[in-house]
């Protein structure tokens, strides 16, 4: 069946024009690649931008961190920004700050204002990413155009992040690592000329900001990041690392208090009133902590310690996508229905969750065969829990917090990886310091200590997604009674097949 839909016509100066389905398609798949790419694509590069810009081994994470906690803090503002606006007003914007920023990035001539830069990127995905899928939603209608439509975005989600390995090997290693930033910028500007004369606005609505709550979740995250991150260089009895963790718990208490009044909250805290939804959000916490930190540190012990260039890092994590796609499809088309969703991520983190010890036994004699079977274990441990998982967060969420509920998943994705990153990164520099580093030799080997520490953390993030999941989620007789009696909603049903990465619910 042909991709063919009509435009729903909205109030505004371009109401008179009828945009082309397939057209608007490439241009929400184009963006979603560029938010996915982001992720993957500077990680391959960080040893490049660690030794370009001197950053230190725990001061380096922050290149990724800055980019996760601006996303995930805007993201729900980004959101709301789109439906109170315009939805095409906000998706522009939000690509030309994301386009800028990628210049900007690339142009850094040191670690400030590559940070800088690679904060404003995750503003500019936060406020594009979630118009993207909601014009996807209203440009094909519900049945087979739609489930086309999001087959196809979420094809780009999986595969994106192992495009973004490849290609940020490539590009590191026959050019520059300012190259996995600079890629960004053409496509940003086609995407932006496209989007001005193919989409259609969106009316704008009444309605208010909840600028206070993003603010305070954004800085009350990012001063626990840095808490955790300064530890790692300078102890836990440093005064800036106390007066960090102080600030971020009391500005995270501060956002419980504001969102409990506020009359349009950002995070409505009614989300958390289901036990099963609450603990499907927590377990992607811990998941995400430990996922990040598993390719972090695995993405500089393949370059640091096994040698291998930036293509070839790039190239020995395609088998970790492969076994995810496998997987969640095989799990979205068959398993869930034969066995239900429980089962399915338990068995599925429990998998996953091994291959983080095995990668606790790598050492400096360690080859790819000794990297190779834990991560096809991980992708393969993850692609089958992960639909359901997903599924968990959304089912039982009423149409007007739809929005708020799909945007949470982003959300404790982001900044799982960046909590988790930042803890793994000062488990890191702990272990490390002990060791000491005071020849090639020696550096070399502090960094396979910390490593392998940080990979045992990542084991424990990874093990309490487990344990929560098995303790808290309720079974399947047990949901389909409360999903009977809450009347569950057509609207989730609807999401289902788009739940296969976390990705594909942003709007």
């Amino acid at each position: 069946m042909p991709l063919t839909a009509t435009l729903s016509r909205a109030p505004g100066r371009d109401t008179g024009r009828r945009a082309r389905p397939g057209l608007v398609l490439g241009i929400i798949l184009a963006v979603q690649l560029m938010v996915v790419l982001d992720a993957t694509i500077v990680n391959i590069a960080l040893p490049d931008i660690g030794r370009a810009l001197n950053f230190s081994p725990a001061s380096l994470s922050w290149v990724i961190t800055a980019y996760t906690l601006a996303f995930g803090g805007l993201l729900l503002l980004g959101a709301r920004a789109g439906d109170l606006l315009g939805r095409k007003r906000v998706f522009m914007a939000g690509i030309g700050l994301f386009t800028v920023a990628s210049l900007l990035g690339g142009l850094a001539p040191n670690a400030g204002l590559l940070l800088a830069a690679r904060a404003l990127q995750g503003a500019g995905g936060a406020l594009a990413a979630p118009s993207a899928l909601a014009f996807l939603m209203i440009m094909f209608s519900e049945g087979q155009e739609r489930l086309r439509a999001l087959g196809y975005y979420t094809a780009v989600s999986i595969g994106g992040g192992a495009v973004g390995l490849i290609l940020g090997g490539l590009l590191t290693q026959a050019v520059s690592w300012r190259w996995v930033l600079f890629v960004n910028v053409p496509v940003g500007l086609v995407v932006v000329v496209l989007a001005r004369r193919s989409l259609s606005e969106t009316p704008r609505r009444n309605g208010n900001f909840d600028v206070l709550g993003a603010a305070t979740s954004t800085v009350g995250v990012t001063s626990l990041v840095y808490g955790f991150v300064r530890a790692a260089s300078n102890g836990w009895g440093d005064l800036l690392t106390l007066g960090a963790f102080t600030l971020g718990v009391g500005l995270l208490g501060l956002f419980v208090a504001l969102e409990r009044r506020a009359s349009e909250p950002i995070t409505p805290l009614r989300l958390f009133a289901d036990r099963s939804r609450s603990a499907s959000y927590l377990a992607r916490l811990f998941l995400v902590a430990g996922m990040f930190g598993m390719f972090f540190f695995l993405t500089q012990f393949l370059q640091e310690v096994l040698g291998y260039g930036p293509l070839e890092a790039g190239l020995a994590f395609l088998p970790f996508t492969v076994a995810l796609f496998a997987m969640s499809q095989l799990s979205a088309r068959r398993l869930i229905e034969r066995f239900g969703g429980k089962p399915l991520m338990v068995a599925g983190f429990t998998l996953s969750t091994l291959a983080m010890l095995l990668m606790t036994r790598l050492s400096g004699s360690s080859t790819y065969l000794g990297v190779l079977l834990p991560v096809v274990l991980f992708g393969a441990g993850n692609g089958l829990a992960i639909v359901s998982l997903t599924s968990s967060s959304l089912a039982g969420v009423r149409r007007e917090d739809a929005g708020a509920a799909s945007g949470l998943v982003n959300v404790m994705q982001q900044a799982g990886g960046a909590l988790g990153l930042a803890v793994l990164v000062s488990v890191f520099g702990s272990a490390g310091r002990v060791v000491g580093a005071q020849s090639p030799l020696a550096a070399r080997a502090a960094f396979v200590t910390g490593a392998d520490h940080a990979f045992a953390a990542s084991t424990v993030f990874v093990g309490a997604t487990v344990l929560i999941l098995a303790v808290a989620i309720r079974g399947r007789r047990a949901a389909a009674r409360v999903a009977a009696a809450a009347d569950l909603p057509e609207w989730v049903r609807d999401l289902e097949p788009a739940v296969a990465m976390p990705e594909a619910v942003e709007a």
